[in-house]
């Protein structure tokens, strides 16, 4: 058996016992279903990385400079991407990524013949070993390779580190939020013009088809801070009174969708608009909340967040929304109210829920945003005589607390400040060695 093919035969080696002792997939456990989905996310990654080496391998043996001697022309393609497209069964766009992806993670050779290592090593090496899948992988190196007109090559190097210890153990969409916020860091001088482009992209176009307006919009990060806030804020609302019916299932009960919530939601508030008596709709408390380092914003440089928004704006974004009705700045580092209570008050207070929001980003295990949680104590206030302190709160939604408490999970907070982290620690029937698992914004955030 060659070595280059161990990892994989050890996972087809997890699912072929996995099938003799259940037989039928129906009669498997819940740790089999667990154990069997793991082995086949191994396998899939491993299969990828193999692929990824032979599409390597087709695209330099059909470099366009071979000319007839192309062995993509020589099998009767264009190219590399539409041979292993055509003779994989996968798209176009799959088999540019795999060739992609091949390349910056291949050896490369200098003009003398000597070996060099890969372009990107750190991540042909989690490649390699089943710890990086290749779609995420190939969004890490379109970044990289972006930056490298503008960062320098020990700033590449960091990022590329950084990124595969973190991208390793998040969902592809979580990715992309990662890279979001890691392009901001390793160009900040950029953040403006892509700010800019977005803002000359905005757009809404209304038109009336089949008895219906229908509404086609696109907006940049900074108009659309207060759209999303308000129209979260009535649905979180209409949610807490879903909750609170007497009876949920009687005939007039709410029963409509999100979706539903969300269109309803912004006909309330423009109607509250036409005809305002200074009553406002019920928003839950909808704020649009502006985070910026006080050095950042002192200098006129770096970028900053918004709540609920993956990709940072620009300090000339962040100080007009500064200046705009119903935004909160929050600026870091800075002297503010105090944060720690201990057991004077039972309720975290508006400064402190925005302090979580900062280290948390909304719900800190499912990553719903702030207006959608509530403030909870990791020790229960009354049964476990927990504080009412920074170190002892998280943000959660209704989903994520009850499924921490009915399932057995544990919340443990490293550090403290701006520094603290969330850490989900899993139950033994989970995971016997219950390897901590990070929570809140610090997944996203691209520090050694």
């Amino acid at each position: 058996m060659s070595s280059h093919l161990t990892p994989l035969h050890e996972a087809v080696a997890r699912l072929d016992s996995l099938w003799s002792d259940a037989g039928e997939t129906e009669d498997f456990t819940r740790a089999q279903l667990v154990e069997a989905n793991d082995a086949l996310g191994a396998m899939r990654r491993l299969i990828d990385a193999l692929h990824v080496e032979i599409a390597a391998g087709i695209a330099r043996e059909s470099r366009p400079e071979l000319g007839p001697e192309s062995l993509a022309k020589q099998q009767g393609f264009r190219g590399a991407a539409q041979l292993i497209a055509t003779t994989s069964g996968t798209s176009a766009g799959d088999a540019t990524r795999l060739v992609k992806v091949g390349e910056a993670t291949a050896p490369r050779r200098d003009l003398l013949g000597e070996r060099l290592p890969a372009k990107y090593p750190a991540i042909q090496k989690a490649i390699a070993a089943g710890g990086l899948h290749t779609t995420a992988a190939a969004l890490i190196i379109a970044l990289l390779d972006r930056a490298r007109l503008t960062s320098d090559i020990s700033r590449i190097d960091e990022a590329e580190r950084l990124l595969v210890d973190k991208a390793g153990s998040l969902s592809l969409d979580d990715v992309r939020k990662l890279i979001a916020r890691a392009e901001a860091w390793l160009d900040p001088d950029g953040v403006a013009p892509r700010d800019a482009e977005a803002r000359a992209r905005r757009s809404l176009t209304m038109f009336e088809r089949d008895g219906a307006l229908h509404l086609n919009a696109v907006f940049d990060i900074e108009s659309a801070a207060p759209i999303r806030a308000a129209i979260t804020g009535w649905v979180s609302s209409a949610f807490g009174a879903r909750k609170d019916a007497v009876d949920p299932d009687a005939p007039d009960a709410d029963h409509r969708s999100v979706a539903m919530l969300q269109a309803d939601a912004l006909s309330s508030i423009c109607a509250h608009t036409l005809g305002c008596d200074n009553r406002a709709p019920a928003l839950a408390g909808a704020t649009v909340v502006v985070r910026v380092n006080l050095e950042d914003l002192m200098a006129g440089t770096g970028s900053g967040t918004v709540d609920g928004a993956d990709r940072p704006i620009s300090i000339a974004a962040v100080r007009r929304m500064a200046a705009s009705g119903g935004v909160i700045p929050c600026v870091l580092d800075s002297a503010g109210e105090i944060l720690d209570w201990g057991r004077e008050k039972r309720l975290f207070t508006k400064a402190q829920r925005m302090a979580l929001a900062e280290r948390d980003g909304g719900c800190a295990m499912c990553g719903l945003p702030p207006e959608m949680t509530k403030a909870h104590h990791i020790a229960w206030w009354q049964r476990d005589a927990g504080p009412t302190d920074l170190s002892n709160g998280v943000l959660l939604c209704e989903s994520c607390h009850h499924r921490i408490h009915d399932n057995g999970w544990e919340i443990r907070i490293d550090g403290a400040g701006a520094a603290s982290r969330v850490w989900f620690i899993p139950p033994p029937y989970v995971d016997p060695a219950r390897t901590p698992r990070l929570g809140g914004l610090a997944r996203y955030t691209l520090a050694a």
